[in-house]
């Protein structure tokens, strides 16, 4: 399942900046000091503190008929992408368990990660636990978190049975959604499996999962 590596930190700390610094702002604190880098660290919290956050409504989707399964707070972290980080990928992943398990999973507060999405096998049924605009713990790497949706397919790797034709058609449409609201490319560098994120080991979504299959039906679902 999706799992999250010191995803939580402070913005001082992000930022690489004394906490003097960030107060006092301006070119002559942190952006003199730090220069781009700081720069672009701190852009990425300007929202907090400007009153610019998305408002939100409990249990809004941002994907058509999904249902809302909310993850536990302890799981993602509120953000407001892409005004704080660009969305630019799309990670697939396998939990290694069944479909309840995995939403049962992600509500655990001691688990410590959860997907934007899962999807039902039977029936391609999907469920959102985080909001986009939100960095969910999924990837097992903090860039990768904050620049990506992750998607969980219930089943096991090794087990292709789980991976039905109402799985794959119900994730293309998801992931057509997706990249046409974040205007990403539909291609194998934006849409991966959680086995290639970096520094990361992981066998999801495993060998029988059909990526040309998928990238074509995400393609067609697109265009329709």
């Amino acid at each position: 399942m999706g799992e999250h590596a010191a995803d939580k930190s402070e913005p001082d700390r992000r930022a690489g900046l004394p906490r003097r610094a960030l107060l006092a702002g301006g070119a002559a604190g942190a952006l003199g000091v730090a220069g781009f880098a700081g720069r672009d660290q701190l852009s990425a919290w300007w929202w907090r503190y400007s009153g610019s956050s998305v408002p939100r409504e409990e249990g809004e989707v941002d994907h058509p008929g999904a249902e809302w399964v909310p993850a536990s707070s302890a799981n993602y972290r509120r953000a407001n992408r892409p005004r704080d980080y660009r969305i630019d990928r799309v990670v697939i992943h396998m939990p290694e368990a069944t479909y309840p398990v995995t939403l049962q999973v992600f509500q655990d507060p001691g688990h410590g990660a959860a997907t934007h999405y899962v999807v039902r096998s039977e029936d391609g049924h999907v469920a959102q636990l985080a909001r986009e605009l939100d960095v969910a713990f999924h990837a097992g790497n903090q860039s990768f978190n904050e620049r990506s949706i992750g998607i969980e397919h219930e089943g096991w790797h090794d087990q292709p049975e789980y991976l039905t034709d109402a799985l794959y058609a119900s994730s293309a449409q998801l992931v057509a959604g997706i990249c046409a609201r974040h205007e990403i490319p539909v291609d194998r560098q934006h849409i991966v499996g959680h086995n290639e994120v970096p520094d990361v080991v992981r066998l999801c979504p495993g060998p029988h999962w059909d990526w040309d299959r998928y990238l074509t039906m995400v393609t067609d679902a697109g265009a329709a």
